[in-house]
């Protein structure tokens, strides 16, 4: 299947190489090239469109006041220069966030992780609903092959991917129709937000550093400072050894 895709970037040069990393890609057709947020919001208010790949930095209207004005948002995909941009694109639920300058292979990646949660999107919708039922030990989730009965214990990471959650597992990963936030609510004490994208079971860490946690099974992910003190102060510091008993 063919996705439309728009790109919004106030600077040509960085606009050209998108166009150019993004025609490789089978899978997506442009539909538009906008070279700032108003023309981008104009041609969005008469048009459909799957994936926007939008810089956030531009006059008049950045890609992140773009997103906030859409009634029907489409997948959004942020380039930009600025890293600090990133927690604040997740929190509106930018599917991807992508640091200058994108490669193709960086770019395929969002385009891959976007079309899946396309395809999830329009299995999932037609189910019925996919909230968890939560037992001690164990929860109920209902994909498109049925109801999955899952332990807490088996569950390494869960990564967001927009209104849908991926929990990963040592054999096998699952797509469930709940958002992170909502499932944050919902698991026990054994789990961890270490990342806007990311929650972990902390029974399966194996090592944490600066900028990531190593869990089980060669898994990893990023975990922010935040998040990591946060880490630190309520679980690990409290099962850390010390030279003198207190």
């Amino acid at each position: 299947m063919i996705y439309s895709c728009l790109i919004v970037d106030d600077n040509e040069i960085d606009r050209d190489a998108i166009e150019m990393h993004i025609k490789k890609i089978s899978s997506l057709k442009i539909v538009a090239i906008c070279s700032d947020g108003v023309e981008a919001a104009n041609f969005l208010a008469n048009n459909a469109v799957d994936i926007v790949f939008s810089d956030i930095d531009m006059p008049e209207l950045s890609g992140m006041a773009l997103l906030k004005t859409l009634k029907n948002k489409p997948i959004f995909i942020f380039i930009t220069s600025y890293s600090q941009y990133a927690a604040e694109s997740f929190d509106l639920d930018a599917l991807d966030f992508v640091v200058k300058p994108a490669t193709f292979e960086r770019l395929l990646k969002g385009t891959n992780k976007a079309i899946e949660y396309l395809e999830l999107k329009k299995l999932m919708y037609n189910s019925a609903e996919n909230i968890p039922k939560l037992s001690d030990d164990y929860f109920f989730f209902r994909e498109t092959k049925g109801i999955t009965k899952l332990n807490y214990s088996d569950v390494i990471y869960i990564e967001s991917m927009g209104d849908f959650s991926k929990i990963y597992t040592k054999d096998d990963k699952h797509i469930i129709l709940v958002g992170l936030k909502n499932l944050e609510k919902q698991l026990p004490n054994s789990f961890s937000r270490v990342h806007k994208q990311y929650i972990i079971n902390v029974d399966h860490i194996s090592t944490v550093t600066a900028h990531e946690v190593h869990l089980t099974n060669n898994f990893m992910v990023p975990i922010s400072s935040t998040n990591r003190q946060e880490l630190l102060d309520t679980i690990i510091d409290k099962k850390t050894l010390s030279r003198f008993k207190k």
